[in-house]
């Protein structure tokens, strides 16, 4: 048999035979490397930003924002350290990377690293001081949780540098702050106490609302009622934003717990609507008047909601209800009370007087204190404001009484400083304690000011409820001894006082209550260099408790009031324009007790009221416009008007210290007074005399007084124009801007002239008055002048005609102010527009409405009185009175004079210079003649 051969069976690793002179086989996994490479240059990205600020270090924001990002505390400290550094060189980066810097310096706040805390907190308030609240409003929820998570963090030096931040934010933000206040208030709650889980007797004990208890933890580096005063300092300012941004939002009424606050301006946010009568009176534009003055008003329901959750649950809410607030005060106050409880035993075995505290004792009271007063302003409405004090009142008068008002009025305990060696290391981790020096005085008014809001008003107009009189009578007196005692209050302790009597006089009501709590604020009231802060506050007080007469019959007819009110136009009066801010708030008292017709006050307006209307020095001459017009005012209500503050008034108005629609209003206001007005004020008796009105008209109407006209005539003034035969008085040029004063002034006399009745008898007084006084001046203003020309066209009757020497008169002032208006006229300067049209409409009415004025001016043109240079102004004003159709008639039924100065003027011109001035003369008289009378040529006037 054949043998069969036997198959080698083939293995995973192959032993390859080499042999010599043979090429050795590639390898399986031999890489090939027949290709070509090329290098790709990235120099734009790898580049660094030459033009890019940097620190001294030469790393920039980008560099500096990434090392936040490193686990050692150090480099992140030195990026804080740089970016600092780098936003005090570059300001324009913060711009730039305003979002990048607040979110990762606000991650920081729980490094932890105390060094990296403490600069990212100083980076913070960088920032803070640069930033505006607009811009930083998008990023402030991001800083507002970071903040959040630092209070509650489990380390306490993380805690302690997050009220730093806190401190930042407030002093810079405190509405962005204030607008998220449920999160934040249970994180104050959370850093000095703790949810209590025990129940059963104990819950029941301490009664609703106290599922939080007071938590100590011994890590700190300071003592539990050092941090708690710590910690309650911060809440105090929080709250205090929170009131301020609820004030300043609009349509939310502003509720401070009194009456008192409108005084100061913090009243709600509604404008007072002001109308400008004289403008919309001849106005085209009209105007509207909207309900509320525009405000939208604050809708009332009598249906409300249920709370998620129970009163003295927490602070699951915000404290837009009066139930949030009720709700968080009911977890907030006990723990109030069981703090000061703590601290005032532990006080108490110091000394044996309970009334003496310590500094920190008293630092920790104003801060309870003043929580328990903030806690009231929450409220967000005024039927909210009462419900809280009633619910204050039943829930905590009795711990109130017993906890503070036991020992009141408290002192300072004088403590021995002990001398001990302090380690600086804990010493300078530890944190300040705010508020370390209160001053007595200071807690004692905060303290009468949060009792006196537990009074309720009893039903009716009684007093107060009888219970509340014996711990009121402390108080009371206390304030009263502060008060009376003369010495000089800071602005702060003062408004609470204010606050305090205000509260007590409107729910005691009690006459004699009110006359003591009075008279001890009059005395501060007398006190010399008071600020301008405090003397508007308490003449605001004073005010505005004088406005609650009508509601409060103990306050009516009160004899400190009355005397208050009896001295203010005196000191109105010897403040003067020292202090317009002052003499304002002054004249606002006494308008307010003016309109109410208060006695005392008008008896005392009325006994100075010739000092304060003083044409040289007095208010009415030297306050600012709006109190001008407030005195102006005034008048209205003065009983009785002399003849000697007649003539003040006549003074100011045609002097030009006031303005000349501020004068007219004057003049208005006292023709109203006049019985000649037609206006009749019941039964009392007439408030001034119808001579002295008419005088009063008189001399306001000429603009001067006659110790300046007999100046006048007296003085050798160079700008007083000589008398001539075109100008036969001489005229003193008045200013253009008291020339225009005047020409108002004169429109406002003549309108008041010619309603008084009879304008023949008017007229009649007119002319006596203009012969008796004015007929002897040689130099006469020519404002006056032509205010003269004025009244006389307008109040002359046709029924009536005017005597002689009234036309002489009237009849050199036209020809005077015809020579005057020649001048003008060579004037091309716009200022003297208005004069020249003044003068030239008086001459014209006057001419054209008086009989036979046209006439006298004409016989008194003597051409051969005449030089040669008057001629030609002759002819000029010929030539204008021609050319004016309302003179048309007149100088028609004159054509015989007119024909013979014009004839005269011919024989006596000679030379080439009469051409042009006569040709136009001649054309003037031709062109008048022939309209009327076609027959008459130029040969008739030769």
């Amino acid at each position: 048999m054949t043998k069969c051969k036997k198959k080698k069976r083939q293995d995973d690793f192959q032993k390859v035979k080499l042999k010599v002179g043979k090429t050795k086989p590639k390898a399986g996994n031999a890489t090939n490397i027949n290709f070509r490479t090329k290098g790709i240059n990235l120099t734009e990205q790898l580049k660094k930003d030459a033009n890019a600020p940097t620190t001294h270090r030469k790393l920039n924001i980008k560099d500096l924002l990434s090392q936040l990002h490193h686990y050692s505390g150090t480099v992140k400290q030195g990026a804080l350290v740089g970016l600092r550094e780098l936003l005090t060189l570059h300001p324009s980066e913060l711009d730039q990377h305003l979002s990048s810097l607040l979110s990762e310096a606000a991650a920081v706040f729980t490094d932890k690293d105390p060094n990296v805390r403490m600069s990212a907190t100083r980076l913070l308030r960088f920032i803070a001081q640069s930033v505006p609240a607009e811009r930083t409003s998008p990023f402030f929820p991001l800083l507002s949780a970071h903040l959040s998570c630092a209070m509650t963090h489990i380390e306490t030096g993380i805690q302690e540098d997050a009220l730093k931040v806190l401190d930042v934010l407030l002093d810079h933000y405190p509405a962005l702050l204030a607008a998220r206040p449920a999160l934040l208030l249970t994180n104050f709650l959370e850093l000095i106490s703790h949810r209590s889980t025990g129940g059963g007797a104990r819950k029941g004990q301490e009664g609703k609302g106290r599922s939080w208890a007071l938590s100590v933890n011994p890590n700190r580096n300071v003592t539990g009622q050092q941090w708690r005063l710590t910690v309650l300092f911060r809440l105090g300012r929080f709250l205090q934003a929170v009131v301020e941004e609820r004030r300043g939002e609009e349509g939310v009424a502003c509720v401070s717990g009194d009456m008192f606050s409108v005084l100061n301006g913090q009243g709600g946010a509604n404008a007072p609507l002001e109308l400008n009568w004289e403008e919309l009176t001849y106005g085209k534009g009209g105007f509207q008047v909207f309900e509320h003055s525009g405000a939208m008003p604050t809708p009332h329901s009598t249906f409300k909601l249920r709370p998620e959750t129970e009163p003295g649950a927490g602070v699951s809410e915000g404290l837009g209800t009066g139930e949030a607030v009720r709700g968080f005060a009911s977890t907030l106050v006990p723990l109030l009370l069981d703090v000061w409880v703590e601290a005032s035993a532990s006080d108490r075995s110091k000394t044996d007087s309970a009334h003496l505290l310590t500094p920190d004792a008293m630092s920790l009271m104003y801060q309870v204190l003043s929580i328990l007063q903030l806690l009231r302003k929450l409220a967000p409405q005024r039927e909210h404001q009462d419900t809280l004090d009633a619910w204050f009142r039943s829930e905590y008068l009795g711990d109130f009484k017993q906890h503070f008002m036991k020992n009141f009025p408290y002192g300072n305990l004088d403590t021995p400083k002990q001398r001990r060696k302090t380690d600086p290391k804990r010493s300078k981790q530890a944190p300040t304690i705010p508020g370390q020096t209160v001053e007595p005085l200071a807690l004692n008014v905060l303290l009468c000011q949060v009792m006196v809001s537990m009074v309720t008003l009893s039903q009716g107009e009684g007093p107060a409820q009888e219970p509340d009189a014996e711990w009121l009578m402390p108080l009371r007196g206390f304030v009263q001894e502060t008060m009376s005692s003369g010495a000089k209050l800071s602005q702060r302790h003062l408004h609470t006082l204010l606050e305090t009597v205000w509260r007590m006089v409107t729910t005691q009501r009690s006459r004699a209550v009110t006359e003591d709590l009075l008279q001890a604020v009059y005395v501060q009231y007398q006190q010399m260099n008071l600020n301008l802060q405090t003397r508007t506050l308490l003449l605001s007080f004073y005010s505005r408790l004088y406005l609650q007469e009508h509601n409060h019959t103990h306050i009516a007819r009160s004899r400190v009031l009355s005397r208050w009110l009896a001295a203010l136009p005196l000191q109105l009066s010897q403040l003067g324009h020292r202090n317009p801010a002052l003499s304002d708030r002054l004249l606002l008292s006494i308008q307010a007790a003016a309109s109410r017709g208060n006695k005392a006050l008008l008896n005392s307006l009325r006994t100075h009221a010739c000092k304060l209307y003083d044409p040289q020095e007095g208010s009415v001459v030297l306050l600012p416009a709006e109190s001008q017009q407030r005195l102006v005012q005034l008048l209205y209500f003065l009983p009785v008007m002399s003849q000697g503050l007649l003539a003040n008034l006549s003074r100011c108005c045609t002097a030009g210290r006031v303005s000349a629609g501020l004068a007219a209003s004057l003049i208005r206001i006292i023709h109203l007074r006049s019985s000649l007005s037609g206006w009749s004020v019941g039964s009392q008796d007439a408030t001034l005399r119808d001579v002295d009105y008419i005088s009063f008209l008189f001399s306001t109407l000429t603009g001067f007084s006659s110790d300046e006209l007999a100046t006048l005539q007296e003085a050798g003034d160079e700008s007083v124009l000589p008398p001539s035969p075109l100008s036969p008085l001489s005229l003193y040029p008045t200013p253009l801007e008291q020339f225009t004063h005047h020409w108002d002034v004169v429109e406002e006399v003549c309108h008041c002239l010619e309603t008084l009745g009879s304008r023949s008898q008017c007229f009649d007084v007119l002319q006596n008055g203009i012969c008796k006084n004015l007929m002897g001046l040689a130099v006469v203003p020519d404002s006056m002048a032509a205010g003269l020309l004025r009244a006389v066209a307008r109040l002359l009757d046709l029924s009536f005609l005017p005597s002689e020497p009234l036309l002489r008169f009237l009849s050199r002032c036209c020809l005077s102010l015809l020579s005057l208006l020649l001048t003008l006229q060579q004037d091309t300067a716009s200022e003297n527009n208005h004069k020249r049209e003044a003068v030239w409409g008086a001459c014209v009415a006057a001419l054209s409405s008086v009989p036979r004025l046209l006439r006298l001016v004409l016989q008194s043109l003597q051409v051969r009185d005449l030089c040669e240079e008057e001629l030609p102004q002759l002819a000029q004003i010929l030539s204008l009175l021609l050319q004016h159709t309302a003179l048309c008639n007149q100088m028609l039924a004159n054509a015989t004079l007119l024909q013979r100065i014009i004839q005269d003027l011919t024989r006596y011109c000679r030379g080439e210079s009469k051409e042009q001035w006569m040709t136009d003369l001649l054309y003037c008289y031709s062109v008048t003649m022939a309209t009327h009378h076609g027959n008459l040529g130029l040969r008739d006037i030769y």
